[in-house]
């Protein structure tokens, strides 16, 4: 037996009520993803690629251990959630609704220029130009999740993005307080 709360079940002052558990999940609706979902999920791979393209310079190129320390923790935490989101696509039938997305679809995606500019630069240089594009990168991933959020229907991946927001937004506000 499940509890009805949050399946709009009862009305407010109505007492709560049990339902099987089979008659509590049709309540609740169903967790199928929708095109909304498998969008963001290709996107954010692509986006997650090209920040895991701008962290790969950071231990050679960089001046600023901090900077350093940053970029490890981007990877860190980005390669693994690839993995994820393709596993993801894998297991909903992913390979069938693939559709070809160029950067300049993705937000906030650092353009060609910029990557050029980006693979030459070395020591302040480099951490004050690596700032700048992962903040707007970071930002790209917010807007992304965000739009998501209010447009998705799987709740597998409406988690993915909430914690996107949540930590992006954190690591934004670490990049702000460094020196740049």
């Amino acid at each position: 037996m499940v509890s009805a709360f949050g399946c709009g079940a009862r009305k407010p002052g109505e007492p709560a009520r049990t339902l099987p558990a089979a008659e509590a999940s049709k309540a609740a609706g169903a967790d199928t993803p929708d095109s909304a979902d498998f969008r963001y999920v290709q996107m954010m791979i692509q986006h997650h690629a090209q920040a895991l393209e701008l962290t790969g310079l950071a231990s050679a190129r960089s001046d600023s251990p901090a900077v350093k320390r940053l970029a490890k923790r981007i990877t860190a935490g980005q390669k693994p959630e690839i993995g994820a989101m393709e596993g993801w696509l894998k297991h909903n039938g992913g390979e069938k609704r693939k559709s070809g997305h160029d950067h300049s679809a993705i937000p906030k995606m650092a353009t060609p220029a910029q990557l050029e500019q980006f693979r030459t630069a070395d020591g302040a240089a480099f951490d004050k130009l690596f700032l700048k594009l992962m903040i707007t990168h970071h930002r790209g991933a917010v807007t992304m999740a965000t739009e998501l959020l209010s447009r998705g229907n799987s709740v597998q991946v409406e988690e993915v993005a909430g914690d996107v927001v949540a930590q992006r937004t954190v690591e934004i506000d670490r990049m702000r307080a460094l020196p740049s």
